[in-house]
């Protein structure tokens, strides 16, 4: 039986890997070592087995041989680890050769009785090289992650640096000077960080690490306007407190990009989640399950005191004002229902033990089964409170009337009209933060829950950073300066509410098994393009303002992908032309969208336009297969996907011009990029009306085929089932390619390769 890679050697090399890179370089080669140990046990070779080991044993020798080049080459780029990083490179390179030596044929015995030879005489000699080999090349691997956590601190450092000299200055030109130096740095470490939070393999950290840059992202606009203000109106109370609040929420946002990094917290603190009803109601239902398969693990107190446990979080929802009187009285009724299974249960295992029983009997197992639906219905009851809530807070808050009110009231230097609506704009924040604390209980994984509390202090920070940014545009009615900061603010409350929406679809999809894994993107350092001055190749990237602006696009984007995925699911052929085009182009929409936060593979602009242009290629594949598919329908069926189908190729032959036309300079690299996130929006929208469209009519003709019709209709369409059923069946017979998701991920891989 073959045994897993890291079954076969046993080695301890001190070191914990934290990152995917990491992972993922030492995957192949603990693969390789695995086929020769697994050989130990059997030493009569032919001669065919022979070649084929010392083929491993000298491909083995060949990749640590230029594994070891590319670590002495970051050795001689970072002085500090030239010593720790020799000695390992060293290691590796001698453990290589050993192994090519030990696999070699010329060096075997050869018995004279049946004319095979024996390898591995030397059994001990390459289970310690193996080992040293894995010890050594994990070590030359982490101590190069350590360099990309050395860039990571020393950008750091110096945005805290520029911070502390935004926050002296006192003059519009010295703003303006180290503002524009702080930009670039935010940039760098926007990126840096990117790279890490998709390389880390604890989604936990992953999901920290993304609240913290949320933020940053974020404060980094506020920042420039609160400062503006500030300088514009250096007597005004109010200004001086909302730039306050912003220079103190980027740098809580930075250490704790530190903590994540660095994995160190102060005063040597663990972090903790609060326990959430849902990881409350996991445990019960672990322990529930459990006593299937021991019924003398747990004491009886510790089931009931886990469920009263659930139940007491649940006063989160019942005390709440905004719960309506039909949901509490629906939750507290199946806490008691949860309470009688579990008391039922309780009873039927006393029984079982006081007959000495070595497992679950029959009464038994009916209560372990009627106390998990329980708890299951009581799951399912908080997780509807919870998601409608947010839903009709989304829906009633979406015109956004309290800021209008606020950006009015205060334009108008009416200071009462503002206090009105800030204490309607206090009161929404409350319902929002207490949402929040509803989904964080309900979410389904830690990192969800984790997002969930990143929202709830977004709202809980930003709330009255509104208000105050209110308050001096109110005193200062006539400051252009004071408005766009009020703008601003609302706007970081806007995002933060599409934010929302985004992790309400998500917590959906977990609740409902539809969550999926992201692909990863590993930041493992490479000679020259890692290194300490972070000299790379001559491409553009967007400034901290831009990044600012283009972000609220990309946000609109990712909830159209995942309309868009939610369509998709519905289809039952998976494998249809339409659908895996649709996939084709969702993925690809969502590597703009991630683009538009800093992270993912795209990192210039140059990227992105190559991602767009491939997006259009795929849109326009789709038009020929529409338009095949089309050629089966009725007439007013024809009309509507042959209309919806121009639109879309005039949508991707208008994306595909726009990323061809050269531009020239910094204002029209933006507009390009801001055109072609817009093209790629109504791309999407279009296609998302178009594939239940589609669906409605393959399930239509499906039906038409599994009921009994006439022999008369039956003849008249045997002599086109064959290539309806391959045009409907999404299966082009016309020679038009289509592009798969597997091409458009080696796409990928070439700008993540380059």
């Amino acid at each position: 039986m073959a045994s897993s890679p890291c079954s076969s050697v046993n080695f301890d090399s001190g070191l914990e890997i934290k990152t995917r890179s990491v992972e993922q370089t030492l995957i192949p080669l603990v693969s390789q070592i695995t086929t020769l140990i697994n050989h130990k046990d059997k030493p009569k070779k032919s001669e065919r087995t022979q070649q084929a080991i010392q083929k491993v044993g000298q491909a083995v020798s060949v990749a640590v041989g230029r594994f070891v080049a590319v670590g002495e080459a970051i050795a001689v780029e970072n002085e500090e680890l030239k010593e720790e990083m020799g000695m390992a490179c060293f290691e590796a390179r001698r453990a290589g050769d050993a192994i090519a030596q030990l696999t070699d044929v010329g060096t075997a015995v050869t018995p004279p009785v049946d004319g095979r030879t024996t390898v591995f005489s030397d059994r001990t000699g390459m289970v310690k090289a193996a080992r040293m080999l894995l010890s050594s090349v994990t070590k030359v691997l982490v101590l190069a992650d350590r360099i990309v956590i050395k860039q990571i601190i020393t950008s750091r450092n110096k945005v805290l640096v520029t911070l502390e000299q935004l926050e002296r200055v006192s003059t519009f030109q010295e703003f303006v000077q180290i503002f524009s130096q702080f930009g670039n740095q935010m940039v760098e470490f926007a990126h840096l960080t990117g790279d890490r939070q998709n390389d880390l393999k604890d989604e936990n950290k992953k999901a920290r690490m993304a609240a913290a840059r949320a933020v940053l992202e974020k404060c980094t606009m506020m920042l420039l306007t609160a400062s503006k203000t500030c300088l514009r109106h250096p007597d005004c109370e109010s200004a001086r407190i909302n730039k306050d609040a912003v220079f103190h929420r980027m740098r809580f946002a930075l250490e704790q990009v530190m903590e994540i990094v660095t994995d160190a917290r102060p005063c040597g603190e663990t972090k903790v989640l609060p326990l959430s009803i849902y990881t409350g109601i996991k445990d019960f239902k672990s322990n529930v399950e459990g006593l299937r398969e021991g019924l003398y693990l747990l004491p009886h107190q510790a089931l009931s005191g886990q469920l009263e446990a659930v139940v007491e979080r649940t006063e989160d929802f019942t005390d709440s004002a905004y719960t309506s009187h039909e949901h509490r009285e629906g939750i507290l009724q199946l806490c008691q229902l949860a309470r009688q299974d579990t008391d039922q249960l309780i009873t039927a295992w006393m029984e079982a033990q006081s007959l000495n029983a070595k497992e679950a009997t029959e009464e038994m197992e009916l209560s372990i089964l009627k106390t998990c639906q329980s708890v299951y219905e009581l799951r399912r009851e908080l997780h509807k409170v919870a998601v409608g809530r947010a839903a009709d807070l989304l829906k009633l808050h979406a015109e956004h009337l309290p800021l209008r009110a606020l950006k009015a009231s205060g334009g108008e230097g009416n200071l009462e009209a503002v206090a009105e609506y800030a204490r309607t704009l206090s009161e929404q924040k409350e319902q929002l933060v207490e949402t929040c604390r509803l989904l964080c209980h309900v979410s389904g994984t830690e990192p969800l829950e984790i997002t969930c509390i990143h929202a709830e202090e977004t709202f809980h920070v930003i709330g009255p950073q509104i208000i105050s940014a209110a308050q001096t545009l109110a005193l200062h009615p006539s400051s252009k300066i004071a408005k766009e900061n009020l703008d601003v603010f609302c706007e970081a409350w806007e995002s933060q509410l599409c934010d929302m929406a985004v992790l309400l679809r998500e917590i959906n999809d977990v609740f409902e098994g539809r969550r999926g894994d992201k692909r990863a993107y590993v930041s493992l350092p490479r000679p020259g393009k890692h290194s300490s001055n972070l000299k790379t190749v001559k491409a553009v990237k967007l400034d901290a303002e831009e990044q600012s602006t283009i972000s609220k696009l990309g946000l609109e984007l990712r909830l159209l992908t995942s309309d868009m995925d939610t369509e998709v699911e519905k289809w039952e052929d998976q494998e249809h032309d339409i659908v895996r085009q649709g996939q084709s182009l969702s993925s690809m929409a969502y590597s703009m969208y991630l683009f538009t936060r800093g992270e993912g593979l795209l990192k210039t602009t140059t990227d992105l336009f190559h991602q767009a242009e491939v997006l259009s290629e795929e849109g326009l594949q789709l038009c020929s297969s529409l338009h095949t598919f089309s050629t089966q329908l009725m007439d007013e069926e024809k009309v509507v996907v042959l209309s919806e189908m121009e639109k879309l190729m005039g949508l991707c032959q208008q994306l595909q011009m726009g990323v061809r036309t050269p531009v020239q300079g910094k204002t029209a690299t933006f507009q390009k990029v801001d055109s072609s996130i817009q093209n790629t929006r109504a791309i999407i929208t279009v296609v998302i009306y178009l594939l239940p469209v589609c669906n409605k009519i393959v399930r239509k003709y499906k039906s038409e085929r599994s009921s009994l019709g006439s022999p008369q209709s039956w003849r008249d369409r045997q002599s086109t089932t064959a290539v309806k059923d391959d045009v409907l069946n999404g299966k082009n017979s016309n020679g038009f390619g289509v592009k798969s998701l597997e091409q458009h991920m080696a796409n990928l891989t070439f700008l993540e390769s380059k």
